[in-house]
Formats: C-alpha cells, structure tokens, sequence
C-alpha cells in the first residue's frame, strides 16, 4: 500500500488554547455554522421587513431545539440500550459529562466524572428539535409556520456544512476502506484509506447552499412591485403565476427543497460510511437511511402541495400592507 497517494489526517483537537481553556474545532464549526445561518435568516427577515424585536428571540429558540433533539435523537436511536436502561444513562443523556463510579450519586460525590460535552448528536433528531421549536416560536411571534420553516431551510446548508466539518476535523463519522486517490487515513482511529463521508457530505450541503442563494437571490422581495409587496392579493396573483418576488419564500418550496435534497444525499453518502452502532450491521438500510425515509416524504409531499399552490401564502404582513388595510376601511 503506498500511503503517500493518500491524505494523512490527523488534526490538532483544539483549534484554540488559551491557558487551561481550549477551543475543540467541532465547536468552532458548530459556532460559525449557527452564526452564518444567524445573519443569513437576519437578512431575509430584513428584505421582508419584519422587526428586529421579532427576530432576537428566533436564535436561541432554534439553538435549543436543535441541540435537545439532536441529543436525544442520537440517545433513543443509536444507543437507546445504553441511555435508556440506568439512572447513569438518563444523567449523562441531559448532562454532558461522563460518569465512572456506581451510580450517579457515587460519581458525583467522588469526583469520578468529567466533562466532555455532548459527544453523541443526531441530525434527524435536530431537524425534529428544530420544527417544533419553530412551531412554537410561531405561536409566540405570531408570524406563519411556513414562512419561518422557508427561511431556516435557506440557510440550514450553511450551518450543516459547517457541522460536517467539524466531524472531518474529530476524525469522526468515518468512510468505509477504499483505493480511491483521495481517500483519507484518519490516523486517530486507524491506518486503513478510507472514504471521507463527512467531506462528501459537507461539498454535497455546500451545493444546496449555492442552489437556495441563486433561487432567492431571483425571488427576492427587491425584485417585486411595489403594488405587490404591499397588496397581498397581487401577491397571491403573482404567486400562482411563479413570477415575482414573494413567490416561493412562505410556500414550503425551500422547506421541500432542503429536506428531500439534505436526506436524499444522505441515502447513498451513507452508503460510503461505516455503521455508527454494531446493531446497524445486519441491517438492510443503516439507522441513517431508515431515519432519512419519512424526512424524503414529508419533502415530496410539502413540494407537491407548494407546487399546486395548495399551502396559503405565509409571509408576514408588512407594516404598509398594514396600513393600506386601515385606509381602506377608513373609505
């Protein structure tokens, strides 16, 4: 085997230290992913004109839903015998530390832990943690569902390139062995060449990311009238013609899009990965495949709804739409 015609990959953990405290890259990437995404959704919030007092609340209602489903997603479903079946498991699923006494009470007392955050996350379980926290920031901010889902999943490749990074730099997540010139030796885990899954999933999300910017970009408020923007029956006018600025964004097209686009690319990248769990071995589809089959449904069925127009239109009434109503009564 000729080790020079492949990537030796071993990075340093930590991407910054200072004293005792270390920044681990994952985080890093988990950070620039979420601040991306952040400014990005701020932008389209802007272009539709929706205030700022809004819009604060929105990051830390999707940052916790996120994490909570993303954390117990990997729990219940790729380690649900560990987790599920002891005091210690049910600690350490909430709580990010590990624990080496007897018990939870014992650990603590002795000092047998240690802090190593949360080391198991599901991105199934996060898509989940992420629309009900976006149901429930609709509910309190009185703005549409749907609008709200369209505007995360603009940016959501941002933040998931990001995070697939952040695997490639924790040498986590690894490819199945292979020969192909590119291939990569994740030294921290062994010396075979092998498929850098994380990577192909980054490039494939970084793809969407160009694909949702470009179709924004056509769509976007600036390019409508302004009779439209302020009528919204011109708007619902021009929407059923797919002409105009408020045309997709409010529809579920870009909600659509990323789901069945993100859990497509997620059917077959899996197949260049190895199984996460022992259990996934004598399994047809991997626990990655079979989570990613409702998510393609519930794409292709959003789609089809948003292609027929048959979704209301959920964008955010601006304030001159606002007023025009009350001139209009007012004659």
């Amino acid at each position: 085997m000729n080790f020079l015609s492949y990537i030796l990959w071993n990075p340093d953990l930590l991407a910054l230290q200072i004293g005792p405290i270390g920044l681990r890259w994952y985080s890093l990437c988990w950070l620039v992913g979420l601040m991306a995404a952040f400014f990005y959704v701020k932008k389209i919030f802007s272009d539709e004109r929706i205030p700022d007092a809004k819009f604060e609340p929105l990051f830390i209602y999707c940052f916790i839903g996120i994490l909570v489903g993303a954390r117990l997603g990997h729990c219940v479903f790729y380690q649900p015998d560990y987790f599920l079946t002891s005091a210690t498991g049910w600690f350490e699923m909430f709580i990010p530390v590990k624990l080496f006494g007897e018990g939870v009470i014992d650990s603590l007392s002795s000092g047998h832990w240690k802090f190593i955050g949360y080391e198991g996350l599901a991105s199934h379980g996060g898509t989940l943690g992420l629309m009900l926290a976006l149901l429930l920031y609709s509910r309190k901010m009185k703005l549409p569902l749907l609008f709200l889902i369209d505007a995360i999943a603009i940016a959501t490749p941002v933040t998931a390139c990001a995070i697939r990074i952040g695997n490639l730099m924790n040498s986590e997540i690894i490819g199945k062995p292979t020969d192909l010139p590119w291939a990569f030796i994740f030294e921290r885990v062994d010396s075979i060449p092998r498929h850098p899954g994380q990577l192909y999933e980054a490039i494939a999300y970084a793809i969407l990311g160009v694909i949702m910017y470009v179709i924004y970009k056509k769509t976007s408020p600036q390019k409508t009238t302004a009779a439209v923007r302020t009528d919204f029956k011109a708007q619902k006018k021009v929407a059923g013609q797919n002409n105009g600025g408020n045309t997709l964004i409010g529809r579920g097209f870009y909600f659509g899009l990323c789901l069945f686009y993100i859990f497509t690319a997620r059917i077959f990248i899996e197949l260049t990965k190895e199984d996460q769990e022992a259990f996934e071995a004598d399994m047809l589809l991997n626990m990655g495949q079979l989570l990613s089959l409702p998510f393609i449904a519930m794409a292709i069925y959003v789609l089809w709804r948003a292609a027929r127009g048959s979704f209301p239109i959920g964008v955010p009434a601006t304030k001159s739409h606002n007023a025009n109503k009350s001139k209009t009564k007012r004659k």
